[in-house]
Formats: C-alpha cells, sequence, structure tokens
C-alpha cells in the first residue's frame, strides 16, 4: 500500500494478504491512535473488531507510512494479566499539518502533528489588515518558514476564521471583528496562498469555534462526549459550536448555531448584527471590561486584559460585580440552548473558561435555574483543556482526509 516494492521475506505474503483483508481498517486505526482511543495494539483489535494478525498488520503499515510508531518490545501494565502488548503511538517525527488562526487582535500560525500535538509556532502578530488576501498570505509564509526550518512534511493547511463559513463556497459571511467585507472568499484565498508558497496537500477553511469544538472532542475536555456544546469568547464576540453523535453539525451550509446572537439583555448594548443585548456584545472580554470600568488598553490583547482582571485579587469590589454579571447573561444564554440542544456535556472557552473558573457555581446554578433539563440532574460544564484549541481544529481539517484514507492522502505530499 505504501507503493514500495522490493524482495519479500518468508511469511511476508501472509502479512500481505492480512493487509489487503484490513486495508479499509487503515483510516479507522489511524483514528483510534490519533485520538488516544487505542493506546495498545490489542485495544486496536478489539475496537476494529479484526483478528489480532490483521490488527498487527494495519498497525505495520500505519507504521510504513511514518504516521505511528509500534512499540517494538511489549509490556503489561503493573497488575495486569494476560499477554502483553504492543503499545501504539503517533511518530513524533512524522508528518504535520499547518494551522493558522486569525483574530480581531492579530494571527498566528503553527505546525500539528497527529494527536493534536503543536511541534512548532510562529510568533503572533498583533494587527489585522483589512485585505484579507495580505494577511492570508502573511499567515501562510509564516507557517512556510516553519516548514523550512523543521524540515517536516505537510500534509495540508487548514484556517480557523471568527465567522461564520458558508458551504461549498467557504465565504466568511460576517467577519464582524475583522474590517474585511462581508462574504470574503476565505477559503480560495488562503488555498491559492498556500499553493503560492510551495505547500503540499489541500487547504481548508472554517468557524474557529466549531474547530475548536472538533479540537476539544477529539484531543481535550469534550473526549468521550456524544453530543457536546461548546461555547466560547476569545477576543471579540461569542460563538457556539456542536458535536452530535462524535460528528460536527454545521448545518445545511455551514451557519448552524451562530449563538452570539441569542438576545440575553433586552435593554442591552446595540450589536453588530442590528439587534440589542445579543450574547456577543454581552459577555465577551470588551462587555466584561465596560462593565468593570476599564478602559481598554492597547498593551496587550482584550482577552488578556479582562483574563488578567478577573484573577486580580487586589480588584475592586466593581470587578466582582462585573464578573456576576457576564456569568449571569452567559448563564442564560447556556440554559436556552441546553433546552433546545439538551447536550450531555458544556465546555467554555476563552474568557468563559475564565468566568467559570472565578464562580463556577454561580454558572452551574443559573443554568440549572433557567432550563427545563437542569431541574431533571443538570448538564456538567467544564472548561476546555486545549490552549490553542482552534489551531488544532484547523489542522484537523486538514488530517481529515489522510484519517480517511492514508495512503492515497499521502500519496501526494
Amino acid at each position: 500500500m505504501n507503493g514500495k516494492a522490493g524482495p519479500r521475506a518468508t511469511g511476508e505474503g501472509n502479512t500481505r494478504t492480512r493487509l489487503d483483508r484490513g486495508r479499509g481498517a487503515l483510516g479507522p486505526a489511524l483514528e483510534l491512535v490519533h485520538t488516544g482511543r487505542a493506546p495498545t495494539r490489542a485495544v486496536l483489535t478489539a475496537e476494529l473488531g479484526v483478528t489480532r494478525a490483521t490488527a498487527g498488520a494495519v498497525a505495520a503499515e500505519l507504521e510504513a507510512l511514518g504516521l505511528i510508531r509500534v512499540d517494538a518490545r511489549p509490556g503489561a501494565a503493573a497488575g495486569s494479566q494476560g499477554r502483553p502488548s504492543h503499545r501504539l503511538e503517533v511518530a513524533e517525527d512524522g508528518p504535520v499539518a499547518l494551522a493558522a488562526q486569525v483574530h480581531a487582535d492579530g494571527f498566528r500560525a503553527a505546525l500539528v502533528g497527529l494527536g493534536g500535538r503543536i511541534v512548532a509556532t510562529a510568533p503572533g502578530c498583533e494587527t489585522v489588515d483589512a485585505d484579507p488576501a495580505k494577511v492570508l498570505g502573511s499567515v501562510v509564509e509564516a507557517g512556510a518558514e516553519l516548514l523550512r526550518e523543521t524540515g517536516r512534511r505537510c500534509v495540508g493547511a487548514g484556517l480557523a476564521v471568527p465567522s461564520a463559513v458558508a458551504e461549498p463556497d467557504g465565504l466568511a459571511l460576517n467577519p464582524l471583528h475583522l474590517a474585511w467585507p462581508a462574504g470574503s472568499p476565505v477559503r480560495r484565498i488562503f488555498a491559492e496562498r498556500v499553493r503560492a508558497a510551495g505547500i503540499q496537500g489541500p487547504a481548508f477553511a472554517a468557524n474557529d469555534v466549531n474547530l475548536a469544538a472538533l479540537a476539544e472532542h477529539r484531543h481535550g475536555a469534550g473526549r468521550g462526549s456524544r453530543d457536546l456544546l461548546c461555547v466560547a469568547t476569545g477576543h471579540r464576540g461569542v460563538g457556539g459550536a456542536l458535536v452530535l453523535d462524535g460528528r460536527l453539525h454545521t448545518g445545511s451550509s455551514g451557519l448552524a448555531l451562530e449563538v452570539g446572537h441569542l438576545t440575553v439583555n433586552p435593554e442591552g448594548r446595540p450589536c453588530y448584527c442590528g439587534s440589542r443585548g445579543c450574547l456577543d456584545v454581552e459577555a465577551d472580554p470588551l462587555a466584561f471590561l465596560t462593565a468593570a470600568g476599564r478602559e481598554p488598553g492597547p498593551e496587550v490583547s482584550l482577552l488578556q486584559q479582562a483574563n488578567d482582571l478577573i484573577r486580580d485579587e487586589s480588584a475592586d469590589p466593581g470587578v466582582r460585580t462585573a464578573v456576576e454579571a457576564l456569568i449571569d447573561r452567559l448563564g442564560l444564554g447556556l440554559a436556552g440552548l441546553v433546552n433546545i440542544l439538551n447536550p450531555d456535556r458544556i465546555i467554555l472557552g476563552g474568557l468563559h473558561r475564565t468566568l467559570l473558573d472565578a464562580d463556577p457555581d454561580r454558572l452551574r446554578a443559573v443554568v440549572a435555574d433557567r432550563s427545563l433539563w437542569g431541574q431533571s440532574g443538570g448538564v456538567p460544564i467544564l472548561a476546555c483543556t486545549l490552549d490553542h484549541n482552534s489551531l488544532v481544529g484547523a489542522a484537523e481539517l486538514a488530517w481529515q482526509p489522510v484519517l480517511d484514507d492514508p495512503p492515497a492522502a499521502l500519496a501526494g505530499v
């Protein structure tokens, strides 16, 4: 399957026969290792429902492709019984995906390997030009420099943007917190810049919170959840995403779950969408700094300013009042979503993660009091655990063709 030919050792014919039988298992096997659900060959065998010999052949082929490593000397955990099993890990020196993220306070590029491991990052830029082509050219060049420095093989590129991205054309419909034109063809521009930089593999683009949810579901606080709701505020605005039965739910054209425009304060601030009191302008970093009576400064991002203020134990009582106000507004929005979606887990990112840490009991009480499902036991509310989940999620877009069909996807890179 890897295209290599050569003299066969004794028994190689049987191995090839087993691999041919398990050809369709290569992608599922890689995804199991990628998400940490198959740490050993024995677990892989059970998860795939194949024979031990077939699982061994599949693991060996993934190793030959440079994607995973199979422990040559199997060992058993202390106190375990039965035959020791070979441990499976993603290859530390394997290929990477180029991940890029643009937000209101800048942009960043990174290289991300299998398992959601960030291999390298470029210094983030703190200004975003009004021309998307200029910004995306800069972030791709930063990623290309990382590839040159590391010498890694690249499987493709993914871009996270703070906007709904309409399918099938990849248009950023509402980059409200960037100065970009509505409907900017971000996927096409990104793909052109990726090709111009000589980077191999396909290029993708999607909403940043959708990608954060995807990354957290596979590698972070959402692992093991069936119906996962993610709500987050990064630098400006509020976004939401939903994973149903293990798959990201994007709706008929990629625009599902625009939670930022739920009304949580009818007499509140005017919103960019034309309404008033939306979650987008009532529970983001700028809303918090305003409620706390602080004038945002230019030194660091709005998100860092808000997080630092919440964590400052010497802050004045007005800060505590602002924390409680934002928690109540966030809880009201979450309660409405819980009533509609009935998720089995909620994860919060960005400033919302900090608000949860500041007063988890208050937030959970608001959601429980305001939602029907809260009266029947509630839903777990957890903090996101990946520091750069939108970047990791952008990489997941590029890794998906490899997870679907490893030999075919790697043949062109």
